[in-house]
């Protein structure tokens, strides 16, 4: 359990020291806006390359500690080399082109971790929560101290304490509790992991698969453009600010086992969908008021929608489905929300964006857009998601 934690802590910590600060990272270094969209757009393309390939492989031929180990050493040194490149003087198709290598090297990561942790937890609908929060707080002090140590809100030095953090995640990778093969080995369609989509034929995974990469569209905004609007609202210290999501996602997590026990799965997945609702609604007022404070209930929000929604869904699909399938339903997810919806929602973002933000300079009908989609959305999940029970 110990080791479990101490993984997490150091998976969260890395993108935390990041990620946040990774639009005003590239802005100070000259290029256009559009560099921003792009290098939001190779993360989910990535996700559609590897998750897949990677859960079948852990399922079938490799142990995901060793996997997920080889992994983190590997895209370590690329990314680097990646930010490197993040500066004025560099090319920002060199960048672009590192952090895509990066980004289908670790794709598959957090699948991988989750499997591991999936696996060993002798009650995960219980269990998995407390050990997820440590890898809310590794990225929460990670961004405390991105921010208030390093004073890397729009530097490259972030990446590079970046890749340190995740080169000590290899090392705690490969001390944890070994994780070998539970399926049998098919012919290449099973190797690929395409057998994984056989599982959409369960109205009830294909509803809830379908509502997470939905979900994950309007969300794409959060780290995609919230920190652009805090710098236009005068905060400096965004990656600081966007740090208190993080802490609302400790707290939800630490009561998910207990509410999961006491809640019907549908009646949590709402309560996420609603808060995501609530979110860009204050967004939305904090834009059109142009104050910085309206910014901040709202960013502390995300983090209880997040967990509400992806967290027990996580641990729902993985009751759901046989041990030596895991490793390809956590790709399918991971396939689902950090691929196919994020990459759709980055698109429309990015247009949505030039259209209200680059050419008006209006935050509140940006915010607004994406609080009317994701009402549809809830309304859509609310009449089609009808959980079974999960077997034994």
């Amino acid at each position: 359990m110990l080791r479990l934690c101490a993984m997490f802590f150091m998976l969260g910590m890395g993108p935390g020291m990041w990620l946040p600060g990774l639009t005003n990272a590239i802005r100070a270094t000259g290029w256009g806006s559009e560099w921003v969209a792009w290098a939001f757009l190779i993360m989910p393309l990535a996700s559609l390359l590897s998750p897949l390939f990677s859960g079948a492989l852990a399922d079938q031929k490799v142990a995901a500690q060793q996997l997920a180990g080889w992994i983190c050493v590997a895209s370590t040194l690329t990314m680097t080399v990646a930010f490197y490149g993040l500066r004025a003087e560099g090319s920002p198709w060199f960048f672009l082109g590192m952090f895509f290598i990066t980004s289908v090297i670790a794709a598959p990561l957090w699948n991988l971790v989750i499997t591991v942790a999936m696996t060993h937890l002798p009650r995960p609908e219980q269990q998995f929560p407390h050990v997820r929060l440590w890898c809310t707080l590794g990225w929460i002090l990670g961004g405390w101290f991105s921010s208030l140590v390093l004073h890397a809100d729009a530097s490259p030095v972030a990446g590079y304490a970046g890749a340190v953090c995740r080169l000590i995640l290899a090392a705690l990778v490969f001390l944890c509790p070994h994780t070998p093969p539970r399926g049998e080995v098919g012919n290449w369609r099973s190797l690929l992991g395409f057998d994984a989509f056989r599982l959409m034929r369960e109205k009830d995974l294909r509803v809830l698969l379908i509502g997470s990469a939905v979900l994950s569209m309007p969300i794409a905004s959060f780290y995609m453009h919230t920190p652009e609007h805090l710098r236009d609202l005068g905060d400096v210290r965004s990656t600081f600010t966007m740090s208190f999501g993080q802490w609302s996602e400790v707290a939800a997590m630490a009561v998910t086992g207990w509410l999961m026990l006491r809640y019907r799965l549908k009646t949590l997945l709402l309560v996420g969908l609603g808060c995501c609702v609530a979110r860009f609604v204050i967004f939305a007022y904090a834009g059109y008021q142009h104050q910085l404070p309206g910014m901040w209930p709202g960013i502390a929000i995300h983090g209880i929608c997040y967990t509400l929604f992806f967290i027990t869904g996580q641990i729902f699909l993985d009751q759901r489905v046989e041990p030596g399938m895991r490793g390809q339903m956590q790709g399918l997810l991971g396939l689902m929300t950090n691929g196919v919806g994020t990459l759709l929602g980055t698109l429309a973002l990015k247009w949505l964006h030039a259209c209200t933000v680059e050419r008006n300079g209006d935050w509140g009908l940006y915010w607004s857009v994406l609080a009317v989609f994701t009402i549809l959305c809830l309304v859509w999940f609310a009449r089609a998601f009808h959980e079974k029970t999960p077997s034994p």
